[in-house]
């Protein structure tokens, strides 16, 4: 950790080390929200082949079949990638990091109401940084709370190993993967206003509840990060960015968690 801190304060990175996790209120302003905003709404109007498939003509039961995640929209999308390296948000990564962060991974969900929650894991398992570790900025699009599907963190798990995956429970959760907590931890919600930005370890044990409310959508701007010093990386989230735009390349990791299961495409969120 270097000695300089750029926007954080000694207290809040601190409460990142011990907790595995940091609000910081208000990163993303009211016109960047807008901007967010518009893009994804415009965006969930079209068909991207393997970043999103919406049935845009079938009715379902399942709300996110008509809203599933947007996957790695800077890949085809300028705003996306703009935001993925939102000045605000990098120095705070730099303050956690002790060192520039280098930009995986962007997401953007829907969560529309009544859609299930994402089942408690880990996003190291996926994304296999090393050395060092990745670090989820979660964007609040609306504001997240228990009843419109907020996400749920386990506190003083970053330094928890990561574990092998259980089986999900698929009426609650839309991805296969679950982590049990610890024993004596139990998960707390992550209550947030628009355009607050959750920071969160890589070990960390997390998920989201199910959207219970008839009418709202819990929209999240979501992005993966690594180290400037990590060497290895799953090879589903090369290349990587630097806050300037330019692309890095680092050694793919195929390693596959500890249990030597393949990667799979349930990516974090």
């Amino acid at each position: 950790m270097s000695n300089t801190l750029n926007v954080l304060t000694e207290e809040q990175v601190n409460q990142f080390a011990r907790e595995g996790y940091l609000i910081v209120k208000g990163l993303f302003s009211d016109e960047d929200i807008r901007t967010i905003e518009e893009t994804f709404e415009a965006i969930s109007h079209t068909v991207v082949p393997g970043l999103f498939e919406p049935e845009l003509d079938r009715k379902s039961e399942d709300p996110l079949k008509r809203y599933p995640r947007v996957m790695h929209p800077h890949r085809f999308n300028e705003t996306a990638k703009k935001y993925m390296l939102h000045k605000p948000v990098m120095n705070v990564l730099a303050d956690l990091y002790g060192e520039e962060a280098l930009a995986a991974q962007s997401m953007f969900y829907y969560k529309p109401p009544g859609s299930r929650g994402q089942a408690l894991h880990q996003d190291n398992f996926y994304l296999q940084v090393e050395p060092g570790n990745c670090i989820a900025a979660w964007t609040a699009i609306d504001a997240a709370n228990a009843e419109n599907g907020g996400l749920l963190v386990v506190p003083r798990t970053s330094e928890h190993a990561i574990s092998c995956p259980e089986l999900a429970d698929s009426s609650e959760s839309f991805t296969t993967h679950y982590v049990k907590p610890p024993k004596d931890e139990k998960a707390i919600p992550a209550i947030m206003d628009k355009g607050d930005v959750l920071f969160f370890n890589g070990n960390l044990i997390h998920g989201s509840y199910r959207n219970k409310t008839k009418d709202q959508f819990r929209r999240a701007f979501i992005c993966h990060y690594a180290n400037a010093s990590a060497t290895h990386i799953n090879t589903h989230y090369r290349p990587l960015f630097r806050s300037d735009g330019t692309a890095v390349d680092l050694e793919a990791n195929t390693n596959g968690g500890p249990c030597g299961v393949e990667f799979e495409t349930a990516y974090p969120h």
